[in-house]
C-alpha cells in the first residue's frame, strides 16, 4: 500500500483500560502474538452500536477475566487519542482496513485479588502479566504506541 492509500484509511474505534490495584500499580501483559518484548494494557475494538465504557468493561473481562463487579471506573480520557500503525504493518493487521486506532481510555480501580485475574481466557491474547509502576509504562510499550501511553499516564496521573 502506498502512503497515500494508508493516509486515506479511517481509524479503528477502540478502547483501552488502565487497571490499577490498591497500591496504584498498573496491570500490563505481554502479547502472545508479539515477537518483541512489548507489554501493553488491555484494549480492544468497539462493536457497532456499543458505547465505549461498555466496550472497555467487556474487553477487560475478555482479556483478563476481571468482571465488571470487581472494578470501579474512576476516569476517562477526554476525546479520542489516535495513533498510526507503521506503514509495513497496515496491510497485515485488520486486513488493511485501518490506518491505526482512535482510542478512548478508562482508568479502572481493581478491588479483587490477583487470583481473580485469569489471562487464560477463551481467546487468550497474553502470555504473562504483571503489576507495573505507571512511570515505567511508556518504556514497556512498542514505539508506535508510546505517545498514546504518555498521554494516558498524564491524563490519569492525579489518580495514581
Amino acid at each position: 500500500m502506498s502512503p497515500e492509500e494508508i493516509f486515506a484509511l479511517p481509524y479503528r474505534p477502540n478502547v483501552g483500560v488502565m487497571l490499577v490495584n490498591r497500591q496504584n500499580r498498573v496491570f500490563v501483559a505481554q502479547r502472545l502474538d508479539s515477537e518483541f518484548d512489548a507489554w501493553q494494557m488491555p484494549q480492544g475494538g468497539i462493536d457497532p452500536g456499543e458505547e465505549p465504557r461498555v466496550a472497555a468493561l467487556r474487553e477487560l473481562q475478555e482479556e483478563t477475566g476481571v468482571s465488571p463487579e470487581l472494578v470501579t471506573v474512576e476516569a476517562e480520557t477526554t476525546g479520542w487519542i489516535t495513533y498510526d500503525l507503521p506503514h509495513d504493518l497496515v496491510p497485515r493487521i485488520w486486513k488493511g482496513r485501518w490506518r491505526g486506532q482512535k482510542q478512548r481510555w478508562f482508568l479502572m480501580r481493581f478491588h479483587g485479588d490477583d487470583g481473580q485475574i485469569n489471562i487464560q481466557t477463551e481467546h487468550p491474547e497474553f502470555s504473562q502479566w504483571a503489576w507495573a509502576d505507571h512511570r515505567d509504562l511508556v518504556d514497556k510499550i512498542v514505539p508506535f504506541k508510546r505517545d498514546v501511553y504518555a498521554r494516558v499516564v498524564a491524563d490519569f496521573s492525579q489518580y495514581l
